[in-house]
This record gives structure tokens, C-alpha cells and sequence, in this order.
């Protein structure tokens, strides 16, 4: 890798490197060796309410403000005026700014896709959805790419897997086409189910996968990312203890293994004052 330069990121330091796309997280750009692999696809997943918007948004965000890298968020089962009115209310973040500038586009696709709704055996062939992103790439120039979440662009009234799975296997090697394009999709995990996708596919088409969670502890709920596969990075699966701070986004406290012995330790020490005697 070859080292090029360095920002100042909310008083974190960033080395940038050729191959490399930060995530706008520190200690993951650390940990991954400077970011996601460029060019490369990668997958968030988690149930709702765990983060995976502010994630991507956070990449989004970060290649526009830092790198010079416009981004595109497409947007399939919310419309983006709800995305930025929530991200502005709840992190203080002004993504129409950016967006006046061409450095952030927002596409609602869902609406591309209206008619193929009223036909219950139609769907949208993933080549058009390529071709329609493609041409959003071209006219703003766009390096980092966001699909939030993956799984409505598929009409599920389909009950064929194998098709849903080489429907999928479609749109991402479509997308692997547009060279130099870092693509993170998110895909929703259904509440109290212990999966990756809602497909069961999504991982193994992606580089890299990580996976956010709610965690509890002895009393302590918190919120986990887990690392579970980065292909072509030196980085074993691990898991993360995180918060999600106004401004700043995503900010990862520790490793799940520290912080939980971090508590082991605080009920330890509450333990000892109980059985303490009182004092005379």
C-alpha cells in the first residue's frame, strides 16, 4: 500500500492509502488497514434500529467532506427527505449542504419501480438497475456507492430462492462492473432471527460483512458490531462495542472482551462496598 497523505478528522488521524476507503470510523479504518478494499462490495446487516443507516450515511459522508469522493445513497423503502430530516435532527447533520454541492446524491429508486409493483410476477431486471446507477455514476462522478437497504429491490412475492439467489448473484456482478466504485449495501435482519441476510446469499456475494447487534450483559444492554468476514485483510472476526454520538456519528468504545471484563470489574468493586462494614 502506498502511503499518500493525511487528514485531521475530528482530532483523529487518517492515513490514506491507494487501495484503500475509509469508513469515516476510526478504529475500524485502523483495524482494516485503512478502510474497505476500493472497488470492492461489502454488506451491513442487523435488525432495525441498529445503526445501519448511519453507517453508511457515515461513509457517504466521509468521502465527500474528507477525500473529495462523491457519493451516491439510494434509498429503496424510505424516502430521502425522511433520511436527512432524521440524520439532521438526531446527529446534526447537514447532508443538504452536500448535497447543493454534488458531493452527496440521493436517489429514491422504489419509484423507478412503481409499475413493476402492480404486476405480482414482474420484477425489475437487475441489469436496469445497473444501467440506472450507472448513469447517476457518470454524471456526478461518483466513488462510493450505498444501497440501503438491498432486499426491496426484489419483489418477494417470488417464493423461488434459487431464483431470488441468482437474481442477487446478478446485480452485484453488475455492479462489480463499475470499476473503482466502493459499494456498501445494508440488509435488515428480521427481529429475533439469527441471520446475516434475508436472503441468505448477501454474504457470500460481498467482501466483507459486519453485522450490528444489541448486546446484554449482567444488567448492561450496549451496542455491538461484529466483524464477521473481510476478504483480502488481515483482520480476524471479531467483535466491537460502539455508541452513536451527535456529530460524530459511529464511535467504537472497545473490544467486546475488554469492555465486558470492564463490568466484571465494576460489579466487582460494587460487591466489595456492600460487604464492607460501616464505618465507625
Amino acid at each position: 500500500m502506498a502511503y499518500q497523505e493525511q487528514y485531521s478528522y475530528d482530532y483523529q488521524t487518517y492515513p490514506v492509502y491507494d487501495n484503500r476507503v475509509p469508513t469515516g470510523i476510526w478504529y475500524i479504518d485502523q483495524l482494516l488497514q485503512g478502510g474497505f478494499r476500493k472497488g470492492e462490495i461489502y454488506l451491513v446487516a442487523g435488525e432495525a434500529g441498529q445503526g445501519k443507516t448511519i453507517f453508511s450515511l457515515q461513509f457517504l459522508k466521509t468521502g465527500a467532506e474528507l477525500y473529495d469522493e462523491p457519493g451516491l445513497y439510494i434509498t429503496i423503502d424510505e424516502p430521502s427527505e425522511d433520511v436527512k430530516r432524521g440524520v439532521r435532527e438526531s446527529l446534526g447533520w447537514d447532508l443538504e449542504a452536500l448535497e447543493t454541492q454534488n458531493k452527496l446524491v440521493f436517489l429514491d429508486l422504489r419509484t423507478h419501480f412503481r409499475t413493476y409493483a402492480k404486476e405480482e410476477k414482474v420484477t425489475a431486471d437487475p441489469r436496469e438497475i445497473a444501467k440506472i446507477i450507472l448513469e447517476y455514476v457518470k454524471k456526478f462522478g461518483i466513488k462510493r456507492l450505498v444501497i440501503d437497504p438491498i432486499a426491496p429491490l426484489i419483489i418477494t412475492s417470488h417464493t423461488d430462492i434459487l431464483w431470488v439467489r441468482e437474481y442477487m448473484r446478478e446485480l452485484v456482478f453488475q455492479l462489480r462492473k463499475i470499476k473503482d466504485i466502493t459499494t456498501l449495501m445494508t440488509s435488515e435482519i428480521p427481529t429475533g432471527e439469527n441471520k446475516i441476510s434475508r436472503f441468505g446469499v448477501e454474504e457470500y456475494l460481498a467482501s466483507g460483512v459486519i453485522k450490528l447487534e444489541l448486546m446484554e450483559y449482567r444488567g448492561f444492554v450496549f451496542r455491538v458490531m461484529f466483524i464477521r468476514k473481510m476478504r483480502w485483510t488481515a483482520v480476524r472476526p471479531q467483535k466491537l462495542v460502539f455508541e452513536i454520538y451527535p456529530q460524530y456519528g459511529i464511535y467504537i468504545l472497545d473490544r467486546l472482551e475488554n469492555f465486558m471484563k470492564q463490568i466484571d470489574i465494576w460489579y466487582a468493586n460494587l460487591s466489595q462496598q456492600a460487604q464492607a462494614p460501616p464505618a465507625t
